[in-house]
């Protein structure tokens, strides 16, 4: 269902504004500049005093204004022939979504898992960030358990000299 109010309007007018106007009468008299059989003059076909304004009149000019204000709204109603297709479509979009969902999830999960694996050797092998490093993070929440290997090293134990047999060269006494 789709429904749409509307308003329009529309204004046309002409500027300025002249509801009247003069219009000039011009001297369209031709009387002289030829004669006729008897010697009368008469028209030569040119006018006799051309541009001449006899008079002007009062001419209507029919200009007005237009106003128009158009208020009312538009409803659009459609309905499926075949609600098997529409409930078809409902179904491959929720598919679709699970789908790319669980995709996101299982890539969220291999980083994880990654995470955890490269942080868990690095940190067998006693590498890792400083504190105050912003990467510390990365790591941070990642447990060795049940790790019992001591890295290998040596040391060395100071010889200490002739052997005696004598408890006098061991120290004092023991008193309890």
């Amino acid at each position: 269902m789709n429904f749409t109010p509307y308003v329009t309007g529309a204004v046309s007018a002409q500027k300025p504004y002249q509801d009247y106007y003069n219009d000039p009468v011009y001297d369209v008299t031709d009387n002289f500049g030829a004669f006729d059989a008897e010697g009368n003059a008469i028209g030569d076909g040119v006018l006799d005093n051309p541009g001449d304004i006899l008079f002007t009149k009062r001419t209507r000019t029919g200009q007005k204004d237009n106003y128009n204000l158009s208020v009312g709204f538009s409803a659009t109603w459609s309905r499926p022939l075949d609600k098997k297709l529409q409930d078809q479509c409902k179904k491959a979009a929720a598919a679709n979504i699970d789908m790319m969902q669980q995709l996101t999830a299982n890539k969220r999960l291999d980083f994880e898992i990654a995470r955890l694996k490269n942080c868990g050797n690095l940190i067998k092998e006693g590498i890792s960030f400083h504190p105050r490093s912003p990467y510390y993070k990365i790591c941070a929440d990642v447990v060795v358990q049940n790790v019992n290997v001591i890295a290998p090293h040596r040391h060395t134990i100071p010889n200490p000299g002739p052997t005696s047999k004598n408890a006098k060269d061991l120290g004092g006494p023991i008193t309890n």
